[in-house]
């Protein structure tokens, strides 16, 4: 009577139980923080011309950055602009400049900004009505006086994923910039009031 073999009963072995990894606080927060992305100031002139070279050169004196034109995209006989046709000039800033600027362009709104001003995704336009309001500059009666929009883009970390050539993805509604954050860092970052 011959013996028969059995196999050895595999053993599985219970993975060892590891502490989960813990996010500092800090990262975390830092992570979801909304920070400012470009500031744009542009302002219309509605015509090509000496009118438009005098804000060219009034909007270089308070950025300190070359702007360019901007281009009409339609066609309107009765303002007589045609399509592509030079109306205005704007800057868009980034870091420290767009940081140096709004502080000079929010002293000039007393520090409080209207709650439209907010859109749904965190964006802020503002206007400026007259451009002798900034401390550095002064009525010049060959310039004028001229108004601008100023336009804040605010992102998070991980925005680059909409922007980036190859795999390029939609920024998921959990992660996007919401209003009331942006209220929080704009009161906190340079002690802006929100009007109602």
């Amino acid at each position: 009577m011959s013996a028969t073999k059995t196999k050895p009963k595999k053993t599985t072995k219970k993975p060892t139980t590891t502490a989960t990894k813990k996010i500092d606080p800090k990262k975390k927060q830092a992570l979801f923080a909304p920070t400012i992305e470009k500031v744009t100031i542009n302002i219309g002139v509605g015509e090509a011309g000496e009118r438009l070279k005098k804000a060219e050169t009034l909007l270089q004196n308070i950025t300190g950055h070359k702007p360019i034109e901007t281009l009409s995209r339609t066609i309107n006989k009765d303002w007589g602009i045609r399509k592509r046709m030079p109306i205005g000039c704007k800057v868009t800033l980034r870091g420290k400049d767009a940081d140096v600027f709004l502080t000079e362009a929010l002293i000039t709104r007393d520090n409080k900004i209207a709650d439209y001003s907010f859109d749904d995704v965190g964006n802020i336009s503002f206007g400026i009505s007259d451009h002798t309001l900034f401390k550095s500059q002064k009525y010049d009666p060959n310039i004028g006086i001229f108004g601008m929009d100023v336009c804040i883009t605010m992102k998070k970390p991980g925005y680059r994923v909409k922007h980036r050539r190859i795999a390029t993805r939609k920024i998921p509604h959990r992660h996007q910039v919401k209003k009331q954050e942006t209220m929080d860092f704009f009161s906190k970052r340079f002690n802006v009031e929100v009007i109602e």
